[in-house]
This record gives C-alpha cells, sequence and structure tokens, in this order.
C-alpha cells in the first residue's frame, strides 16, 4: 500500500455531480479524504478495490492524476480508498434507515427473472402470431394486419429492451431506434424492392422475407441471455484481478466468446425458421450480420457506450437507403454510371450483396471497437 500523502500535488478529479476537474482538494493535509468524500457512493458500495477503480476509470481518474495524489497508479489509489472507505454496517442509522429492506427467501428476485425472461420471449411470440395473422389475409385486411403487427412487435421490443439485461444505461439517441426500425424493414422488404427498382419498377406489391423478421425477433432472447452472461462474469473477472491490465486481459476474450456465442445462435435460428411453413426465406449472410449488428449496439449501450453503436445503425441505414437512391438516380439521362456499382454487385451477386455489404461491415467495425471499450473496468462500473 503506498503511503499516504501529506500535501496535495496539482489537481484532484472532478467529482461524481459537483465541482470541476481543476479544484484543488479543500483539505490541503489530506487530499485523498477530500477524494473519498466525493466518490463516497461507489467506496461504500465498492465489494473490492478493483470496482473502486473502474469508479474511478469511468469519471475520468487516470494514473497521472493518481500520482498527483503520490500513488503510482489508478489501482494504488483504489486501494487506499477501499481501505478507509467505511462499509455499510458504518453508515450510521440515517443512511441504515433508508436501506432497502432484505429479501432472504429471494421471491422478488425470482419474480424479476421471470418478467425478465417472459419480455425476451414477447417479440418472437408477437411476430410468429403476426407472421400467421399476414399469411391468411388478402386484400384490404392484410394492410391492417401489416400495421397492427409491426404496432406489436415494436411495442414487443420496446419493452424487452426496457427491462432485464439489455437495459441501457442512460440515454440511447433517438436516431438508434430511427436506424434500428428501417433496418429490419430492409431486411424484411428491402431485397424485393431493389430487384423491382433494378428492373424499371416498382410494379405493385412485392412479398417480403419474413423468416429473416422472425429469427431476428426470436433472437431477443440469446441477446439478453449473452448479454447476462457477459456482465456476470466480467464482474467475476473484475472482483479476482490483480489490476486493471491484469481485467483488460481476461475481459477481451471473454466478451469475443460471448459475441461468438450469440452469432451460433442467431445462425441457428436463422437456419430454423425457414423450416417454419408459411415463412418466406431470405438471405443469411445479410440477416446474421444485421442481427450482430444490433446486438454489439445493444451491447455497447447497455454498458453506457450507446453512441457509437447509434453511429454504426445510423450510419448503415442511410447506405441502404442511398444504394436504393442511385438506382433511381441513374434513371435520368446521363446518369447511368450512378448505379453502376449497386447494379454490378446485385448482377454478380444478388440483391442480398448490398445489405449484406454494408451490414458486415458496420458489424466487424463494431465488434472491433466493442472488443476494446467492454475490456475496460470502466465499462462494468456500477451506475
Amino acid at each position: 500500500m503506498p503511503e499516504h500523502p501529506g500535501t496535495p500535488v496539482g489537481t484532484a478529479p472532478a467529482p461524481e455531480g459537483g465541482a470541476p476537474a481543476g479544484t484543488a482538494p479543500r483539505s490541503p493535509a489530506d487530499p485523498v479524504k477530500a477524494l473519498l468524500h466525493r466518490h463516497r457512493e461507489l467506496c461504500r458500495r465498492a465489494v473490492d478495490p478493483l470496482e473502486i477503480a473502474a469508479g474511478l476509470e469511468a469519471h475520468g481518474v487516470t494514473d497521472r492524476t493518481a500520482a498527483r495524489f503520490r500513488h503510482r497508479d489508478v489501482f494504488s489509489l483504489a486501494e487506499e480508498l477501499y481501505a478507509r472507505a467505511p462499509r455499510d454496517g458504518e453508515l450510521g442509522p440515517a443512511l441504515a434507515a433508508s436501506a432497502p429492506p432484505a429479501d432472504p427467501e429471494g421471491r422478488r428476485s425470482r419474480r424479476g427473472r421471470g418478467g425478465r425472461v417472459l419480455t425476451a420471449l414477447l417479440p418472437g411470440g408477437v411476430c410468429a402470431l403476426a407472421l400467421a395473422a399476414h399469411a391468411h389475409a388478402s386484400g384490404p385486411p392484410l394492410l391492417a394486419v401489416t400495421a397492427a403487427g409491426a404496432a406489436g412487435l415494436t411495442a414487443a421490443l420496446v419493452l424487452a429492451v426496457r427491462r432485464g439485461p439489455l437495459r441501457a444505461r442512460g440515454h440511447t439517441p433517438l436516431a438508434a431506434h430511427a436506424a434500428t426500425a428501417l433496418l429490419v424493414l430492409y431486411a424484411t422488404y428491402g431485397d424485393g424492392f431493389l430487384d423491382q427498382l433494378l428492373g424499371g419498377g416498382p410494379a405493385g406489391p412485392w412479398p417480403p422475407a419474413t423468416a429473416p423478421l422472425l429469427a431476428l425477433a426470436l433472437a431477443v432472447v440469446p441477446a439478453a441471455a449473452c448479454a447476462r452472461l457477459f456482465a456476470v462474469r466480467a464482474r467475476r473477472r473484475l472482483a479476482g484481478s490483480r489490476d486493471l491490465d491484469d481485467f483488460t486481459a481476461r475481459a477481451r476474450p471473454l466478451f469475443l466468446a460471448v459475441a461468438a456465442l450469440h452469432l451460433a445462435a442467431l445462425t441457428g435460428l436463422l437456419a430454423a425458421v425457414r423450416l417454419v411453413p408459411g415463412t418466406r426465406p431470405g438471405a443469411l449472410a445479410p440477416a446474421a450480420a444485421l442481427g450482430m449488428l444490433l446486438f454489439l449496439a445493444r451491447l455497447l449501450a447497455v454498458h453506457g457506450l450507446p453512441h457509437a453503436g447509434a453511429t454504426a445503425l445510423v450510419t448503415t441505414a442511410a447506405a441502404e437507403v442511398l444504394a436504393c437512391l442511385t438506382v433511381l438516380v441513374g434513371r435520368l439521362p446521363g446518369c447511368a454510371p450512378v448505379a453502376a456499382p449497386v447494379r454490378r454487385a446485385v448482377e454478380t451477386w444478388g440483391t442480398a450483396a448490398v445489405p449484406g455489404v454494408l451490414c458486415g461491415a458496420a458489424a466487424l467495425g463494431l465488434l472491433a471497437y466493442a472488443a476494446a471499450v467492454l475490456a475496460r473496468a470502466s465499462a462494468h462500473a456500477r451506475p
């Protein structure tokens, strides 16, 4: 344990909700005590020094900041804070009275777990019912059935991501929700629409690819399971790691394994739904790439990093729309070269090439980013 500093050196890190980062500790005799006061909730709830280190890192405290408190790194500073922090039993009557009552039988936990499972199953169930109704509808009622099914599926998805392991920490950009809806819409209708555009249409309605839609709705269950698995195992590694670098080295393989597990489950669902009577199959690779893109974006949002995922979703959705627009622009006199890249790709690999390349590239880029940031201890600090 590094010796306690006698005087402050430089400036102290920002408090959790108050003074700016350049504010010096108020107590010149013991700056660590001032830091402990600023992060008292973090230090009180922590079960080990590494959890405090993760929280400090999330608040922008670096090794250079720790050096101003005469500590060699953030983990060393966290060790002192942990040693000096009052535990829950030392909080005094006021805070102890405000603590939630114990639940020795775990009934509340079991009810909550059952509710989370049901909400994760809800999108798949709603989608299956909507597709069954869609398959038996025709004429004017078909539009009403489609609209009702879309509204029901949207409500089920919103409920699923607001509870349980897929609940985001903080605010998710509205653009991410709009882009998600557009990407799922393209996965269902986009290939047929692009094919009609290239043929000079659209000349009339075209059938949707319902199998990928059903698989993506059912994939909420493995997505929630994988998100919970990653959170639980990462916190165990956080508790058992020697320092922040050790945690990063152990967390990155865990993340990659969880991502591979979700991809395997998603691929299995995409293959299985092709066997469901009444579903219309779509290309497997673009749907798998889209499913991974949505999962990675949500996992980042769950851990307090929503903007990178939102950017990837918005960029991919915009690129798919742009691909269709280039075909329309290519019909104008002298503008045929504008549509040439999309036309050539479709002639070579089919209409699935457009979403496959775009979603695949975005998913790979987001995978690399997530492997870096989700291996940091700060991504697993308690909010």
